[in-house]
């Protein structure tokens, strides 16, 4: 038994505006939210998860739990890459990456962060344009989701580690310490889809290391659930 990863969340003032934003820089389609009134971007290639930008209300007030590390096959296309997001409205951003750093670092136009990653970064070398999504987190939240997906770790060092879908898409990576320290709720969230019975699969989870919230059920039988780092998930009985 297993959960599928069906959707990267992001809150924002403006759904629709950072949706557009996101378009113009990954070349995804926009999509129908059908659980709730947010708008979704669906993937096309083989990212294997759609982004859901839902309305939220709530201000940024720390750098994000995790961000998007996008891949260039060569200068030109980082040049490239940077240029389409500025031109879209981003902004470089400091996150103290120093002069001599061979990635960019930006911001959308609510501040979330990202990085364009220089040509020939060995790691993410067989990922496609969205290579990573880079995460602040333990080495035991990254056997966690290992375990939650079904996907193989790809990289465990030094307290660092990544998962990878066998089905190809991106790479999922924790940092390991020193941590940024967790001030309410993430403004990036993964959506999970039970594959099988969903009071079997939060159980399932559960006994991971997983924890339910103290939200109640949603309107769909969603779940709201942390990881053992205390990183806030949705658990649907279906694909939402």
């Amino acid at each position: 038994m297993a959960v599928q990863l069906v959707a990267l969340c992001i809150d924002a003032h403006d759904p629709f505006r950072l949706a557009r934003f996101w378009v113009g820089v990954l070349g995804w389609d926009l999509a129908e939210d059908h659980h709730g009134d947010g708008i979704a971007l669906a993937p096309v290639d083989d990212t294997g998860f759609r982004l859901r930008f839902l309305p939220s209300e709530a201000e940024k007030v720390r750098q994000n739990q995790m961000h998007f590390d996008l891949t260039s096959l060569a200068p030109e296309m980082q040049e490239q890459t940077v240029a389409r997001a500025l031109k879209l409205g981003g902004r470089h951003h400091d996150v103290g990456q120093g002069p001599d750093a061979t990635h960019v670092v930006l911001a959308d136009p609510e501040g979330n962060e990202f990085c364009v990653i220089e040509a020939g970064n060995n790691f993410l070398a067989e990922c496609g344009f969205i290579g990573a999504l880079a995460s602040d987190g333990s080495q035991e939240v990254g056997y966690f989701w290992s375990r939650a997906l079904g996907w193989p770790l790809v990289w465990d060092q030094d307290e660092e580690t990544a998962i990878r879908s066998p089905r190809g898409g991106p790479k999922i990576t924790w940092g390991g310490p020193p941590f940024t320290a967790k001030t309410g709720r993430n403004r990036l969230r993964f959506d999970l889809a039970a594959d099988g019975d969903p009071a079997t699969e939060l159980d399932r989870l559960v006994g991971l290391g997983a924890a339910r919230t103290d939200a109640e059920p949603g309107p769909y039988g969603e779940v709201e659930m942390t990881d053992p780092d205390g990183n806030e998930f949705t658990l649907w009985p279906g694909r939402p």
